[in-house]
């Protein structure tokens, strides 16, 4: 059975992973800046549950079939690099326009339920999600751990990555950020679709290298 440090050692692996800067966290960012905090706390809730799949794919051991399964893998990078350069090319629009105009323009278009589902397919269109949940998981558990170990585990990361998108969420939708954001929304959004436009390339780079098809 897994002991309290073991969890805490996973939980802490990976909120070093989900708080780094990625497309994920850049863009509930910016969202949370230019949409406000319960825009952002929806579409972080799916990035979230976004997780959520990928970590149960880790944890059924679907993980290392995925990684040698050549063409699903390439497949789903295509999809994800697709879909981000799509949010880059979303962002760079969105740099043209003045910057009084850039706040809630997508709000009027974009119910919550949609906001959610843009947020489950930004982190599902990512295959390296479950390598960051092997990772993770692989810190606090050995080979001898039961099911339950690994549920446990699962379970702690779930939290983590909820508590790390709504922190997002709270932290860059305080009114004097979103005060900042309206200033500068032009010079953020176009940074913002870039490393998306770098990212996707990336993504898709990845799908087509030889030496990952071996």
């Amino acid at each position: 059975m897994i002991d309290l440090f073991s969890l805490l050692s996973i939980g802490i692996a990976f909120f070093v992973i989900a708080v780094s800067p990625g497309p994920a966290n850049i863009s509930n960012a910016t969202i949370a800046m230019s949409k406000g905090r319960r825009t952002s706390l929806i579409y972080g809730a799916g990035l979230s549950t976004g997780l959520v799949f990928w970590g149960v794919v880790a944890a059924s051991g679907m993980g290392a079939i995925l990684q040698s399964s050549v063409y699903l893998l390439m497949a789903l990078k295509v999809f994800g690099g697709l879909y981000l350069l799509r949010l880059a090319f979303l962002s760079a629009k969105e740099s043209m326009k003045p910057n009084s105009t850039n706040v809630g323009m997508i709000e009027e278009t974009f119910s919550g339920k949609k906001w959610f589902l843009r947020g489950v397919i930004m982190n599902i269109s990512n295959p390296k999600t479950v390598i960051a949940w092997m990772a993770a998981l692989s810190v606090g558990l050995n080979s001898n751990d039961g099911i339950f170990s690994v549920i446990s585990g699962l379970v702690v990361c779930i939290i983590v990555g909820f508590a790390t998108n709504g922190m997002y969420s709270i932290c860059f939708s305080y009114s004097r950020v979103m005060n900042w954001y309206q200033r500068a929304s032009r010079w953020i959004n176009g940074v913002t679709s870039f490393l998306f436009t770098i990212a996707g390339i990336g993504l898709l780079r990845s799908a087509f290298n030889r030496s990952s098809m071996s």
